[in-house]
């Protein structure tokens, strides 16, 4: 199979060797050049000059289109962007379905499937956190005076590290 591919390429590759010999011979013309006077291949090299401007101008002004092109898909790929960005999303409802219906969605109206999710649940109970911190009402400026320079970080430490080792 391999070298039936290989073959086909290699055929395919001949036959555009042989177009673009057979382009080249219809566009462009061999030269005579023996036999002409200095003045004639002065007529030839100017024709000649004339013929790669035009090419050369054509090839600039192809280059300045898809310059162009390019730049301007690169705009409307910016602009797609940003309409994409700009739509707001419907806020989604929130639909409260039973495990029983959505297993019954889920499975088919046939099967008779009922589950009481809650009934393993765990109670928990809520502690008070409030209870258990003693809030200490106190003037905050003999608290600022006190914690003041390093005596007052090392107050600061100390207090930090009790609690933790309770």
């Amino acid at each position: 199979m391999l070298a039936k591919a290989k073959e086909c390429w290699e055929q395919e590759h001949e036959e555009r060797e042989a177009e673009k010999a057979r382009y080249l011979a219809e566009r462009i013309p061999t030269l005579q050049m023996r036999g002409l006077s200095l003045s004639a291949l002065q007529d030839l090299c100017r024709e000649l000059h004339a013929k790669v401007e035009v090419v050369d101008e054509e090839r600039y002004d192809i280059e300045a289109k898809c310059l162009h092109n390019t730049r301007e898909i690169k705009d409307l790929k910016l602009k797609v962007l940003d309409l994409r960005g700009k739509f707001k999303r419907p806020p989604l409802r929130r639909v409260r379905v039973s495990a029983d219906a959505m297993l019954r969605a889920l499975l088919g109206s046939k099967h008779k499937v009922s589950m009481d999710l809650r009934a393993n649940l765990k109670s928990v109970k809520k502690e008070d956190t409030e209870k258990e911190r003693p809030v200490e009402v106190c003037d905050w400026r003999k608290n600022v005076e006190a914690l003041s320079g390093m005596e007052g970080r090392k107050k600061m430490f100390d207090a930090a590290k009790s609690p933790s080792s309770q």
